[in-house]
C-alpha cells in the first residue's frame, strides 16, 4: 500500500512539473513566433534582406563607361578624385572614358555605400491573402545607413550625390510588401 501512495505522489508531482512547464514555456515560444505579425519580426526580416541588397550610386553602369553628359561627367570625376575611377577624355567623340581605378574594383560598378538598418516600424496592415498566395502585410518603416565606405563619406562626392547625402545624414523611409510563409517573414522577390 506504501509503495503505491509514493508512485501516486510522484506521478502527481510529474505531471505538476509537466504542467508548470507547459504554462510557462509555451506562452514564450508563442509570443517569439517568427509567424506572428510584430514590428520586431518585420525588422529582423528588413535587416537581413537589406544586409543582401545595399544602397548603390548605380544600376546598369558597366565600366568602362564613356559620356558626354555634363552632370554625369561631374559626378564620376568626383569618383576619379577619390580613387575609385580613372578617367580619359577622348576627343574625337567628345566623350570622356571611365575605367574602374584599382581601389574602386571592390565597389565596382555599382558603387554601394552602405545598407539599410530598420530604425522604427511605423505601421502595417493586417495580413491578408495576397499576391504570392501567402498572406502579405504592408510596412512602413524608417532606417538609417550602415556600414558606409570611407571613399562615399567625402565632401566632394557628397555634393555630387544629394540623394546619397541626404540618406546618409538625415536616414529614410520606405515601404515594403511581407509574405507570411511557415519559416516567418519574407519580402517576395
Amino acid at each position: 500500500m506504501i509503495p503505491d501512495l509514493v508512485r501516486t505522489k510522484t506521478a502527481k508531482a510529474g505531471a505538476f512539473i509537466a504542467a508548470a512547464f507547459i504554462a510557462i514555456v509555451l506562452p514564450v515560444v508563442g509570443c517569439n513566433s517568427k509567424t506572428k505579425p510584430t514590428p520586431a519580426n518585420f525588422t529582423q526580416v528588413l535587416n537581413s534582406y537589406f544586409l543582401e541588397h545595399p544602397e548603390c550610386l548605380f544600376s546598369g553602369v558597366r565600366f568602362p563607361y564613356a559620356t558626354s553628359d555634363p552632370d554625369m561627367t561631374k559626378q564620376l570625376n568626383t569618383l576619379v578624385k577619390s580613387k575609385m575611377l580613372e578617367s580619359s577624355y577622348e576627343s574625337s567623340v567628345h566623350t570622356t572614358r571611365y575605367t574602374v581605378a584599382p581601389a574602386g574594383s571592390r565597389y565596382a560598378p555599382r558603387f554601394c555605400y552602405g545598407h539599410r538598418t530598420i530604425s522604427t516600424i511605423d505601421s502595417f496592415t493586417p495580413p491578408a491573402k495576397g499576391a504570392t498566395g501567402f498572406p502579405e502585410t504592408h510596412v512602413a518603416y524608417h532606417y538609417t545607413i550602415q556600414d558606409t565606405p570611407v571613399w562615399a563619406k567625402s565632401p566632394d562626392v557628397l555634393a555630387a550625390f544629394p540623394e546619397m547625402a541626404s540618406a546618409l545624414a538625415n536616414g529614410g523611409s520606405g515601404q515594403a510588401t511581407l509574405a507570411q510563409t511557415l519559416a516567418g517573414w519574407q519580402v517576395p522577390e
